[in-house]
């Protein structure tokens, strides 16, 4: 019980001081518990660097890979950064632990082609088909994560200026400009579509459901996987998919890095340069597609 005590003060510490996600809070709270759990009833802030080490080599032996490694280990030096900032502690158990290597993936990315596919799967003479589709065309034009989609509040829309006013990570806000063609979409969904869905009930969300509730997250997605099965989409999707497709395609057409970190939300300019391996690959493929000397 102490422990769970000591991480429920660390979490509701890191909410209040750094803005986390509820996703990343969550995450930080699952890997302390299991921690927790395999100490049993010593204290979290009593281990030392041994007892880790043989925390995280249980956790690989039972099969764990090296990204969730870190991703543990990531949570545990949070975790005792607080305490020895709080002068609980005053040695660091983590700091002698190394963090396991690991490569960096490509995030999975949909053609152009794809995406025409996708988009054309909501059945649009009903409502909820209606909706769906201006969802889907939000997503792909303005490269939202689906936790800021669905999150969309009426005041953060602008019809007359075709932008969306967005809180990201860290409650950072950004204004996203909104193509035609999406917010064509949107203007007739918010002008009948969501004023039918609703009936008489008030909600400040955008997109809502056939209970006039907002969409969570999950529901989302499960939506998106229903219209990539749709479309006959076989690639495996995440529900970061549709963003980074925006983000691929913009630089094959020759988008600036910097105007996607903006248009993206990320703080730091490396982690929007993935991007740039895609639109290499892209390119070689067609030079080896098209080039007589391919």
């Amino acid at each position: 019980m102490q422990n769970l005590a000591l991480i429920d003060q660390f979490l509701d510490a890191v909410w209040v001081e750094q803005g986390l996600s509820e996703n990343t809070l969550a995450a930080y709270g699952s890997d302390l518990r299991i921690f927790a759990h395999w100490l049993k009833d010593r204290s979290m802030l009593d281990v030392n660097t041994g007892e880790l080490s043989k925390f995280l080599a249980s956790r690989y032996q039972e099969g764990i890979g090296s990204r969730s490694s870190a991703r543990i280990l990531s949570s545990l030096r949070r975790f005792y950064g607080y305490y020895i900032r709080e002068n609980n502690i005053t040695i660091d158990p983590t700091a002698l632990i190394e963090s396991p290597r690991i490569g960096r993936p490509l995030p999975r990315s949909l053609t152009e082609e794809d995406v025409e596919l996708l988009l054309n799967a909501p059945e649009t003479t009903y409502n909820l088909g209606f909706r769906d589709k201006t969802m889907l065309e939000m997503l792909y034009a303005t490269g939202l994560r689906v936790s800021e989609l669905v999150n969309l509040k009426l005041d953060q829309v602008s019809l007359r200026q075709g932008v969306v006013r967005v809180i990201g990570k860290g409650n950072k806000e950004r204004l996203v400009p909104v193509g035609e063609e999406a917010m064509s979409w949107l203007e007739n969904y918010l002008g009948q579509t969501r004023k039918t869905l609703l009936g008489e009930r008030q909600c400040s969300y955008v997109f809502v459901t056939n209970r006039a509730d907002s969409m969570t997250r999950q529901a989302f997605w499960h939506i998106i996987r229903r219209h990539a099965k749709t479309a006959g989409i076989s690639k495996t999707l995440s529900p970061h998919t549709i963003r980074h497709a925006f983000a691929t395609h913009l630089l094959n057409h020759g988008a600036d890095l910097r105007v996607v970190q903006l248009l993206l939300g990320h703080s730091n300019l490396s982690t929007t340069q993935i991007y740039t391996h895609i639109a290499r690959e892209r390119l070689k493929e067609l030079h080896s597609k098209y080039h007589p000397r391919g």
